[in-house]
């Protein structure tokens, strides 16, 4: 198989940031990415457009940086409280998942990815909670999570 390198213009998933020389088959770059205008052949002027492209990559990762430390800051205002039904014995029906903090988080206007939430495994048991977040630009931050028992 042919293949070529590639100036990314843009961030593209799975395969690198802006300003990143890649290598790609020739058909995906000649078919897909330069009439896109998602990437720039690699030739020699071509190279010399890099620090323009470097320039514009600081500059998004200080902004998502900068998005990163807030959302993380709200992150850790936030307390949720969670209802667990508790039946004879002490037994819980049902557990609080990622879906349910996700649910509250975007609830309270704090929109993050749900496997940013690092949780091993359902919440059974009712007390309180450090549940791990870990978002973009390696900022991690904690919630708290207060889980309240219900007799049904």
């Amino acid at each position: 198989m042919a293949t070529t390198q590639v100036i990314l213009r843009t961030k593209i998933d799975n395969l690198g940031y802006e300003a990143d020389i890649v290598t790609v088959k020739a058909g995906f770059a000649r078919n897909y990415l330069v009439p896109q205008g998602k990437a720039y052949e690699a030739t020699d002027q071509n190279r010399a457009k890099l620090d323009e492209l470097n320039a514009k990559r600081a500059e998004r990762l200080s902004q998502e940086l900068a998005e990163a430390e807030k959302v993380a800051s709200k992150i850790k205002k936030f307390s949720p409280s969670f209802d667990l039904e508790i039946g004879q014995g002490g037994k819980a029906f049902g557990s609080v998942t990622s879906i349910d903090i996700h649910k509250k988080l975007e609830e309270a206007g704090i929109t993050i990815d749900r496997k940013a939430i690092q949780l091993d495994s359902p919440i059974k048991t009712s007390g309180k909670s450090e549940i791990a977040i870990n978002l973009p630009q390696d900022v991690n931050t904690t919630l708290t999570i207060n889980v309240v028992a219900k007799e049904s």
